[in-house]
Formats: C-alpha cells, sequence, structure tokens
C-alpha cells in the first residue's frame, strides 16, 4: 500500500513556484533593454528575455498543495507594509569556475530581507543567506561574462520604486514559462484577477 501511495506522487505533476517582487514600469524596460543588449552580443533570442523583479521564495511542489501555499502568502501579505526600494549598481556573482550572473544591486536591501525572512519563518524554513538583486544574465559562461561585462563595469544605475506587492508564478517542474498564479497586495484583501504571460524564466 505505502508503494502504491509513493507511486501516486510520482505521477502528480510537479509545479515550479516563484515568488518575486516586480518593479515599476520604467525599470522593467530599462532593465528589459539591457538584457536585450547581452542576448545581441552573446547571439541569444533577445524576444525571450524574462520581466524585471527580485526573487523572494522558490520550491517545487504538487498543486494540490497550491491553495495551502497561497493561503500563508495571503496572510503574510496582509499584514505586510508598503516599502521603498532602490538600485545603485552592477555587479555579479561568481558560480563554481565557469558561471557567472550579471545583476543591478539593490541599495538598501533590509526591506526585502526582513519580508524573505518572515517567508521562511511562515513555511518553518531555516534563515539563509539572501542577497535581492535583479539579474540581467544568470549563469553565464566567464567567456561571455568577459565579453559583455565592459558594459556595466563601474556603471551605476539609480532607480528606485514602491513595493507594494508580491506575485506567485508557477511553471510545470520540466520547463516552460511562467505563468501568474495571484498578485498578492500588502495590506489589502482585493487582489488583482489572475492573468497568464509570458514570463520566462
Amino acid at each position: 500500500m505505502q508503494a502504491n501511495n509513493n507511486l501516486t506522487f510520482e505521477q502528480e505533476t510537479l509545479y515550479d513556484y516563484l515568488l518575486v517582487v516586480t518593479p515599476g514600469t520604467q525599470i522593467n524596460n530599462d532593465v528589459k533593454a539591457m538584457k536585450q543588449l547581452i542576448a545581441q552580443e552573446l547571439g541569444l533570442n533577445s524576444s525571450r528575455v524574462s520581466q524585471a523583479h527580485i526573487s523572494l521564495f522558490r520550491s517545487v511542489f504538487p498543486e494540490k498543495y497550491q491553495d495551502d501555499f497561497i493561503h500563508l502568502l495571503d496572510s503574510i501579505a496582509k499584514k505586510q507594509s508598503n516599502f521603498t526600494l532602490y538600485t545603485s549598481r552592477f555587479d555579479h556573482f561568481q558560480h563554481g569556475d565557469d558561471k557567472r550572473t550579471i545583476y543591478v544591486n539593490v541599495a538598501n536591501p533590509k526591506p526585502i530581507a526582513e519580508l524573505h525572512a518572515k517567508i521562511l519563518q511562515e513555511f518553518e524554513i531555516k534563515p539563509t543567506a539572501y542577497k535581492p538583486h535583479i539579474a540581467l544574465a544568470r549563469a553565464i559562461t566567464t567567456t561571455e561574462f568577459q565579453k559583455v561585462y565592459d558594459h556595466f563595469n563601474n556603471q551605476i544605475f539609480v532607480r528606485s520604486f514602491q513595493c507594494r506587492s508580491f506575485t506567485l508564478l508557477r511553471k510545470p517542474e520540466g520547463g516552460g514559462n511562467y505563468e501568474v498564479v495571484k498578485d498578492f497586495v500588502f495590506g489589502h484583501e482585493v487582489q488583482r484577477e489572475k492573468t497568464l504571460f509570458n514570463y520566462a524564466a
């Protein structure tokens, strides 16, 4: 009987859930232009760049747990106040010997880091290192990085936006584009209608 339960679980469709904060239209347009520049420099499809966002939380689980997940996120959002985030400069992470991520730095990470900690606490997950950022090019090779980083090295990107909500996205674990599950407006119970759009990873 236990084996049958395991088999049933394995056959369930798993979804990759991603919780994000999205900046305003102007920042999104500026970031999109920079992503397209990088894509063109590297010979990639520039029409499929993702929207600007700051990741808050990511997890993979079956759809049957989605309603419980949404309920917990609703509770967090209703208790959360709006805050302002500022960007300052470009920087990069290094992943191992041959992978780099170019990103826009968040100048005042404390408010969003505190929100991230609340989310982990709600899900009873131990705190982890967290550096909020807006990725421009994720996990590119060192060769690709060296080809494009001169556009950003020692440059600043001073912008600000009001963070009033976060958004839950999902896609099948096997791949595809993210779709919007729900927007969670801080301090309010009225949510925008669920929409679907091409939200690339």
